[in-house]
């Protein structure tokens, strides 16, 4: 996954601007030099992380039916709400995009018990709300090694299976994650459940865990 502002050339002296530089001589350089290259970029920006990517349902359904500053007061809300939630349970918010979340652990339980406070906290909030201002979301989350920005994005292929489960595979009120983060769960997981499933994107196979999730978990 890009970031929109990527090959922008008004970045100035932003923290991009560093690791933009190093791809640009990446990209013209030698096969020695780029190994060289891309060793630094790694040793600078790499990290094993957990991901979580949240999205919020019916994006399209709301603006339509109340319009787009309706939709903007939820997004708003949802990101009030889950700012505090990430912290909480030592993660890092690394950016809100549209109606999305993405955020980083460093401890691969703590993003699953983050995920389930998060689902749980609009389930509760939404019982005290009008139907057309509930708020529902689906939320993937992956393990694996990535390019790191702090305070501004990230890049790898945890981030782009994390977006895929939460984005696109997850249904409301939906947790997703990838096997690769399952495997790397401490164990017990507090009486957390998960059931196996199988996807099929674009013609390659995601083994993947749903959180199984009581009615209220409280």
């Amino acid at each position: 996954m890009l970031s929109a502002d990527l090959g922008r050339n008004d970045l100035g002296a932003t923290p991009m601007r560093r690791l933009y530089d190093l791809v640009d001589q990446y990209d013209a350089a030698g096969p020695e030099r780029a190994s060289a290259i891309e060793a630094e970029i790694w040793q600078t920006y790499g990290l094993d992380r957990a991901i979580l990517v949240l999205d919020m349902s019916g994006f399209s359904r709301m603006t339509r039916r109340f319009g787009i500053v309706h939709y903007l007061a939820m997004v708003r809300r949802m990101q009030k709400t889950t700012q505090p939630l990430v912290e909480a349970f030592q993660g890092q918010v690394v950016k809100y995009e549209a109606d999305n979340l993405f955020a980083t652990f460093a401890e691969p339980g703590q993003a699953v018990k983050c995920a389930a406070a998060i689902a749980d906290r609009f389930e509760t909030s939404n019982d005290f709300t009008a139907d057309e201002r509930d708020i529902h979301v689906s939320i993937g989350l992956s393990w694996g090694k990535i390019l790191h920005v702090p305070d501004h994005d990230f890049f790898g292929n945890a981030v782009n299976i994390a977006s895929k489960l939460g984005e696109d595979l997850a249904g409301p009120e939906e947790i997703l994650i990838d096997d690769e983060l399952y495997r790397h769960l401490p164990s017990p997981m507090g009486g957390l459940r998960f059931e196996p499933l199988e996807f099929s994107v674009s013609g390659l196979s995601l083994s993947a865990w749903r959180l199984v999730r009581s009615a209220k978990q409280g």
